[in-house]
């Protein structure tokens, strides 16, 4: 299920494409990449996955995925498990399809420590190959 928390942003749209990191929280969205901000709202409804972003330039850099600074995201799609995935258009560049999946970040308790001790090694359990 998705959960309010915090999410790594991968989108695209036949311009390019590039990472943000986003919060979702009480049904609203903020965050940003080294260039734009965003911020607006999103509802999760079972499966369900609907947001409403607008974002304008808080730094000098590269150009936006969309060409322009500001714009406003009406997107829709699914949550399944941690994952969402959606995708969209934009008013202000008709005909241009925007698509963007969120997945959590994870704090370093959470990651799954694996121990190895180097004593388990058995060079005996490798499997025999042939020998020429």
């Amino acid at each position: 299920m998705l959960t309010d928390g915090h999410y790594v942003a991968w989108f695209r749209t036949e311009l390019g494409q590039g990472t943000g990191r986003v919060l979702l929280k009480d049904g609203k969205v903020f965050g940003g990449d080294t260039v734009i901000s965003y911020s607006g709202s999103y509802q999760v409804e079972g499966t369900k996955f609907t947001a409403v972003l607008k974002t304008s330039r808080h730094a000098a850099g590269q150009s936006s995925v969309f060409g322009i600074d500001e714009v406003e995201i009406k997107l829709a799609g699914t949550a399944m498990g941690t994952f969402a995935t959606c995708s969209g258009e934009v008013e202000q560049v008709p005909g241009m399809l925007f698509q963007v999946t969120l997945m959590p970040v994870r704090t370093e308790a959470e990651r799954v420590e694996r121990r190895y001790n180097p004593a388990d090694f058995d060079p005996q359990r490798l499997p025999k190959g042939k020998i020429r």
